[in-house]
């Protein structure tokens, strides 16, 4: 099969690094890819908003399937676009991708059919979103009801913090459209983890658990990030634990989204909070998570593109995948200063010795090359992912690798992993 990627971060390169191992596929292409991934696919310069550069992309070079990996395309109908023009993919459509382009869609599809999440309330206006923070008081969460890269959410300690979160989102524009309404939820008090399955619009079929590190610094400290590492699996997600999210939150969100004639194909990422009342939702991405893809491909036994076909299909309910046994940790490497302002083109070495490192594979997300050297292109540059016989271990080549990098310019936590070690 001819395969064409769309995105140019880590999780793209995990799954072009997946996809590039398949016996299924012949050529591999990546639009617009990373210097990472150009290992492993053909990088074209077309951005993964250039809807029609894709499809025409597509057309001309006869692809088979289309994965789209970030949630940016998604929610601007790439995948209907491609639909449209005979191409097959592996994404939602917009309209099943609102689970991730709209926290209130999500809120009010949980409170139609008794999905256990957050209490919560919709605001488009600054001056009521502020009197029901009042009303509620602190802690207490305010969510941008659109996209905004993993930024767009505050977890505030007191009103004050709250009530800047308000502002930055209604009066200040701080996150422009995807600002322009704003969620505000109960404070859910837990233990964070992610739980993923892919979805054919009627079947589901479990993935794996992981658990991302969303704080810049060490000991969960710092402002909220797209994420600074995870790990797969996470021991709180028990088997007992498992069903009970796809009982009373997985399934039911699959059969209420078909019900309403948007039925979800791809994969659903559900974000949880283990609260002393069981699982709850905090919010779905509609792909793959950004890091939390990193740690998955390594762990997964079978081919990967087969898997995806059948989501196409509607062929769920006949497939089966192996997973490793072992566990998978990854680092995330940002420019100093993100998630704030930082600065681009700076060069990194030591790749080649990082990745000479029994169990490590090093994926680039926000690289590019300048001449003969591999410098920083992004916010969130490298994910330095190992595998091992147990955490312990697989942390402890991820850190080894880390310290072969040569990049004064980047900055990481040193901590990923610390809930499940710590236990």
């Amino acid at each position: 099969m001819r395969l064409l990627v769309v995105g140019g971060g880590g999780r793209e390169h995990a799954l072009c690094w997946a996809l590039a191992g398949s016996p299924l596929t012949t050529k591999l292409y990546c639009a617009p890819g990373n210097a990472g991934i150009a290992a492993e696919a053909e990088c074209v310069a077309i951005g993964q908003m250039d809807l029609d550069g894709l499809v025409g992309f597509a057309r001309e070079q006869r692809i088979d399937f289309v994965v789209v990996g970030p949630e940016q395309p998604l929610a601007a109908g790439l995948v209907d676009r491609l639909d449209a023009a005979g191409i097959a993919s592996f994404g939602p459509t917009a309209a099943a991708a609102r689970l991730e382009s709209s926290k209130g869609f999500v809120k009010d599809l949980c409170a139609r059919h008794a999905i256990p999440t957050a209490r919560y309330g919709r605001f488009r206006d600054s001056a009521a979103a502020l009197a029901y923070l009042r009303a509620q008081g602190a802690p207490i969460v305010v969510k941008a009801d659109g996209l905004a890269a993993g930024k767009g959410v505050t977890v505030a300690t007191s009103l004050d913090e709250a009530e800047a979160a308000v502002r930055d989102a209604l009066e200040q524009n701080r996150f422009g459209e995807a600002g322009h309404e704003v969620v505000i939820e109960e404070f859910l008090a837990g233990e964070e983890v992610s739980y993923f399955a892919l979805v054919d619009g009627t079947h589901v079929l479990p993935l794996a658990s992981a658990q991302d590190h969303k704080r810049a610094h060490d000991g969960d400290q710092g402002p909220n990030t797209g994420g600074m590492g995870a790990y797969s699996p996470a021991p709180i997600m028990t088997p007992a634990l498992e069903e009970a999210v796809l009982a009373r939150i997985v399934r039911p969100t699959v059969a209420a989204m078909a019900a309403a004639g948007t039925p979800f194909k791809g994969v659903l990422y559900a974000g949880l909070m283990i609260t002393a009342d069981g699982p709850k939702l905090i919010e779905y991405n509609a792909r793959f998570g950004d890091p939390e893809c990193q740690v998955l491909m390594p762990r997964l036994k079978s081919d990967l593109l087969p898997a995806l076909l059948a989501v196409r299909d509607g062929a769920l309910d006949r497939f089966d995948l192996r997973w490793r046994d072992e566990a998978a940790i990854t680092v995330v490497m940002a420019a100093k200063g993100y998630p704030d302002a930082y600065r681009r083109g700076t060069p990194i070495g030591g790749l080649d010795a990082a990745a000479a490192l029994d169990g490590v594979t090093v994926f680039h997300a926000g690289t590019k090359r300048a001449g003969d050297q591999v410098v920083a292109d992004g916010g969130r540059v490298l994910n330095i992912t190992a595998v091992g016989a147990s955490l312990s271990e697989a942390r402890d080549r991820a850190y080894r690798a880390v310290d072969r990098i040569d990049w004064p310019d980047g900055f990481c936590r040193r901590d990923i992993g610390w809930r499940a070690l710590g236990r």
